[in-house]
């Protein structure tokens, strides 16, 4: 069974910075995108940052958060900088992935992370 399991969440200041982590754990063949989503409080989950072989971003978090990789040890960073209020949500980590060639890419979720960001 696939686990993804996040870290780095909490309480920052406006323009402080935070980092999340998130670990895919099982048996994997091959993981084709990882990416980060949020949910705030009454609103629907939305892209933040998508990495593959290139990354894309949400332009409300565009040269303030940056995604990165480690295909060796499956996990993905989120360097969140510059944070806002508005940034303030609970974190997800999805990953698109093979379990095997012979099976079809499937996508998991972390059980996610709450950022808050408040004076």
């Amino acid at each position: 069974q696939v686990q993804l399991v996040e870290s780095g969440g909490g309480l920052v200041q406006p323009g402080g910075s935070l980092r999340l982590s998130c670990a895919a754990s099982g048996s994997i063949y091959n993981i084709y995108a990882m990416a980060w989503y949020r949910q705030a409080p009454g609103k629907q989950r939305e892209l933040v940052a998508v990495i593959t072989g290139t990354t894309n971003y949400a332009d409300a978090v565009k040269g303030r958060f940056t995604i990165s990789r480690d295909n060796a040890k499956n996990t993905v960073n989120l360097q969140m900088n510059s944070l806002k209020p508005e940034d303030t949500a609970v974190y997800y980590c999805n990953a698109q992935l093979q379990l095997s060639r012979l099976l079809p890419v499937s996508e998991y979720w972390g059980q996610g992370t709450q950022v808050t960001v408040s004076s």
